[in-house]
Formats: C-alpha cells, sequence, structure tokens
C-alpha cells in the first residue's frame, strides 16, 4: 500500500498541480491531506474544488477553522499579522461557494486508516490533541507526551501531521512522527536567519508491506511566479506582504 501525505497548500493551485501531477507518477493507492487547504493564497475556491474533485479526505487544520470563523465579527489591526492574516481569511471565505464550505466543515479532527493487521496510520494537523500543536524534531518528550496521547497498549505504526511547513521523521515511543512538508508554503531557514518559502512543493509517501513501513519525501518545482501573479489579478489583499519572503521573489535582481 502507498499513501501520499500532502498538507498546508494554503490555496496554492500551482503548487497543488505540481505535486499531483508527481504523486500520479509515482502511482499511490490514496492521497491524505493533513489540513490547511484554502486560507492565505489567491486560489482558495480552485484548490477545494481540485481536493473535493479527487476524493481527497482531509483532516481539519487550524487555517480551515480559522476560515470558518472568519466571519464572527471584527478581526483585529490590519496593521498588524494577526490582522492581516484575519483579514485574509476572510477574503478566501468570500471566494467559496456554500459546497466549499460545507466541504471544510466536513474535515475531522483526525482520520485513521489501517495500513496492514494491527497497524494505523494516524492522520493529523497539529496533534492527535489540537490542531495547534507544534512538533518538531526538537519537541522535548515533556512537551510531546500529552500531545500524542499514546496507548502503549494500541500505538499507530505512523502519525502524520502538517502546520510546520517542515518536513520530519522522528522515531518515538513505538510510533514514527511524520510530516510532509507543504505543498504550498514549504519553509527552509537560510544562512542569513530568514526563513524563506521555497520555490517546489513538499509531500511524501508512505509506503507499506507486511511488517515494515518506509517514507519518501519529495520536493517538485514549480513557477513561483505563476502564484504570485494570481495573488494580484485576483485581487488578494496584502499579496506585496504575503510574497515578501517568497523565494522567486527575493532572487529578482
Amino acid at each position: 500500500m502507498r499513501i501520499a501525505l500532502i498538507a498546508d497548500i494554503h490555496g496554492n493551485l500551482a503548487a497543488l498541480d505540481a505535486a499531483f501531477t508527481e504523486i500520479e507518477r509515482a502511482g499511490v493507492d490514496q492521497v491524505v491531506c493533513l489540513g490547511d487547504v484554502a486560507a492565505t493564497g489567491p486560489q482558495p475556491h480552485e484548490v477545494v474544488a481540485e481536493l473535493r474533485h479527487r476524493g481527497c479526505p482531509v483532516v481539519m487544520g487550524n487555517a480551515d477553522a480559522e476560515l470558518l470563523a472568519s466571519d464572527a465579527g471584527p478581526g483585529p489591526d490590519p496593521a498588524t499579522e494577526e490582522g492581516k492574516l484575519a483579514e485574509l481569511a476572510r477574503w478566501g471565505a468570500a471566494r467559496l461557494d456554500a459546497d466549499d464550505l460545507a466541504f471544510i466543515r466536513s474535515f475531522p479532527p483526525t482520520i485513521s486508516i489501517v495500513i496492514e493487521p494491527f497497524a494505523e496510520l494516524l492522520c493529523v494537523h497539529g496533534s492527535p490533541r489540537d490542531f495547534n500543536d507544534v512538533i518538531r524534531a526538537t519537541t522535548p518528550a515533556a512537551a510531546l507526551d500529552p500531545m500524542l496521547m499514546l496507548d502503549p497498549e494500541r500505538c499507530p505504526a505512523v502519525i502524520a501531521g502538517g502546520h510546520t511547513h517542515v518536513p520530519l521523521l522522528r522515531p518515538y515511543r513505538g510510533t514514527i512522527l511524520a510530516n510532509p512538508g507543504s505543498v504550498g508554503s514549504p519553509h527552509e531557514e537560510w544562512p542569513d536567519g530568514r526563513t524563506i518559502v521555497a520555490a517546489y512543493a513538499s509531500f511524501a509517501i508512505l509506503s507499506i508491506t507486511p511488517g515494515h513501513q518506509s517514507l519518501a519525501f519529495h520536493r517538485v518545482p514549480y513557477d513561483q511566479s505563476v502564484t504570485i501573479r494570481a495573488m494580484d489579478e485576483q485581487g488578494m489583499p496584502f499579496a506585496d506582504w504575503v510574497a515578501s519572503d517568497w523565494q522567486w521573489t527575493l532572487e529578482q535582481p
């Protein structure tokens, strides 16, 4: 069995198309999305429509929940980062139709997949406890244990999550913690200390045979300028601010 794990698309259709092209070339039995599909990108409706068309199961991410709650009242000061993100969520929600919104509301907090007899893949966004939890390679055990809520009698073979936009493979107390990175906004730390949005779509493919699991990380280059142009063409608010740390814009003369 081969399962493609995608996460954190954030309304970036060009990156999603690149990821699906490579996934189809690789051949998989199933694709699972680990949340944050539409918010803060220029093509929220198009991304949601593509996932719906493909019948892709999706777990609820923090940005998905924020998008659904974006019309709950006045947001924070738009001069702040929090305020800009809130306005982007409102703009994204306004571009979704009733079917799109119903699809996002249907996202469960976790998805469990039996990958072989007595072995489970547990799909989450942040952690099994909360979609806002952050799991990194350096997260200490004292913080991980309450997030993961592991049952020693029935431990998932793999817990796959997103949220950080950074790939992860970490053995922990009888399970494997995996993060495929981000399709639409993969983060890289550069030598000068900046965190940039790299010009590739990141995902992973989990391969399972009896008694054996392996995880392959994939990075598929795509033309970031297509997405940056879409920000302007679609009238996305704060487009220059969003694109200011994207690799394509940083490398332009």
